[in-house]
């Protein structure tokens, strides 16, 4: 019993730090692809450190650059540094500040496949806020990977007891 109190007050401390962090699809169901507005998809979104983007495209087709400023506005790949080239590429957001993404493949930056988001300190992130069905997690655009995870030890350690 003493070690079900403990789980649960580590829950109760660790769990609302996990479910803050969120995991942001690019482009939602659309995933990364030219002729598509990542202007008005990132109105109304704010992105803390801690959270990530997924990049989602079909392999070969696009690619991730992370870029300054100026190659953002030049839709210019950067000197250095390769790309990013998986599919599913996980950007992990580890710092505040302006984060510029475009893809490297000819045509494509100019073609609006290219994204900017500022990023804030995750200190400051206001709870979650429940989506309705239609916006929430079943249509992917955001992930509380730390809610799941929460959810499963609960489910761990209550299996221990029965």
């Amino acid at each position: 019993m003493v070690s079900l109190i403990a789980v649960v007050a580590a829950l109760a401390v660790f769990a609302p730090t996990m479910a803050s962090a969120k995991q942001y699809v690019v482009g939602d169901e659309n995933g990364w692809t030219k002729d598509f507005d990542y202007t008005t998809w990132t109105a109304g979104k704010q992105f803390f450190v801690g959270d990530s983007l997924v990049f989602n495209y079909a392999q070969g087709s696009h690619n991730v650059f992370k870029v300054n400023g100026t190659d953002f506005m030049q839709c210019s790949k950067p000197l250095v540094g390769a790309p990013l080239t998986t599919g599913s590429d996980e950007i992990p957001l580890k710092t505040t500040g302006r984060k510029w993404y475009i893809c490297g493949v000819s045509g494509h930056c100019s073609s609006g496949q290219k994204l900017v988001i500022t990023v804030l300190d995750g200190s400051a992130a206001p709870a979650p806020t429940p989506t309705s069905p239609s916006t929430g997690a079943a249509s992917g655009s955001i992930i509380s990977a730390g809610f799941a995870a929460a959810a499963m030890v609960v489910v761990g350690v209550l299996g221990m007891f029965m």
